[in-house]
């Protein structure tokens, strides 16, 4: 079971959906990296709209649906595990933006919910 409370990290790295890494979506491998390298978590979101430096703006908008919608995975852990994350990044991240912010945790407890006892 995983627990972190207090200060730490919150990595997002902004990417389009139809980046790639060796033929696979580039979100996937920097969730898979961010599992091996032993992160809490890592959630991957898509965006409904979005536009970025090439000012080409994005949208599920059916009369002008994109094949490139904005991606976003966000990892939140400990400042020293999210800083030795960072050099793999370097290697993936070749056009997007990844910011790094300080958050508090107020709570998380990570592992299997146990329905029985209430935990969901």
């Amino acid at each position: 079971m995983t627990f972190i409370s207090g200060p730490a990290l919150r990595l997002q790295v902004f990417v389009g959906e139809s980046d790639q890494w060796h033929h696979h979506p580039l979100y996937t491998e920097i969730v898979h990296r961010a599992h091996a390298a032993g992160l809490g978590g890592a959630t991957v979101l898509r965006g409904i709209e979005g536009y970025g430096r090439s000012n080409h703006v994005h949208t599920t908008r059916i009369l002008s649906l994109s094949e490139d919608l904005p991606v976003v995975v966000t990892i939140v852990d400990t400042e020293k595990k999210i800083r030795g994350f960072l050099p793999q990044l370097d290697e993936l991240v070749t056009g997007g933006l990844v910011i790094v912010d300080s958050v508090e945790v107020e709570r998380y407890v990570g592992g299997v919910a146990d329905v029985s006892k209430g935990d969901a």
